[in-house]
Order: structure tokens, then C-alpha cells, then sequence
């Protein structure tokens, strides 16, 4: 299900499909980067109480994924044309990131 105009039926079926769009290692650093300061900001919004903050989050989430997608894996984001998708894909591929299950 790899064609550009695919409809995918669940979550299963997309992810390999967004795995494949971040083989570049360096794409798929900053998506770890810029989710990880998504939770920073959060937390620091949080904390402080300067909820204001929060506004930076789609800076940095969406920031640095679309400069990896762009720069380097030379595609468009999954984003575009699966938005609910590729934004449970961004969790659960850092998860995956973190526990080893995909390579940094």
C-alpha cells in the first residue's frame, strides 16, 4: 500500500507506509527532536502556568519534522494527505524510537 493515492482502512495498515516515508536516520532525528519539545514545552507550560506556550507547539513539532521531510528525505509530509494518522504515527514512532524498536 505503498501508492500515493492509498486509502488505508487502520492505524496497522498505515504505519509501515510511515515508516517508509522516514527511512532517512536524520528525518527521523528530528522528528524526535521536535517531538520531544513538544513534551518540554508542555510540561514547562505545566508547570509555570504560562499557558501561552503551548503556541510553540505546533512550531516545534511540525518545524523540524517538515524540515526533515523536505531537506532530507525529499518527500511530502504524511501530514498533508493523513493528518489524524501521521500524528498517532509521530507517537508511536518515537515510542518505537525510544524502546529501540526503530533506529535513531
Amino acid at each position: 500500500m505503498d501508492k500515493p493515492n492509498a486509502r488505508f482502512q487502520s492505524f496497522k495498515e498505515f504505519y509501515p507506509f510511515y515508516l517508509q516515508e522516514h527511512s532517512n536516520s536524520t528525518c527521523r532525528r528530528l522528528h524526535f527532536i521536535g517531538t520531544s519539545l513538544i513534551l518540554i514545552i508542555i510540561a514547562a507550560a505545566v508547570v509555570r502556568g504560562t499557558y501561552g506556550l503551548l503556541w510553540f507547539v505546533p512550531l516545534a513539532g511540525y518545524g523540524f519534522a517538515w524540515v526533515g521531510h523536505f531537506f532530507f528525505e525529499h518527500n511530502r509530509p504524511a501530514t498533508f494527505k493523513y493528518p489524524l494518522y501521521s500524528l498517532l504515527g509521530d507517537w508511536v514512532m518515537y515510542r518505537d524510537m525510544l524502546i529501540g524498536r526503530v533506529a535513531f
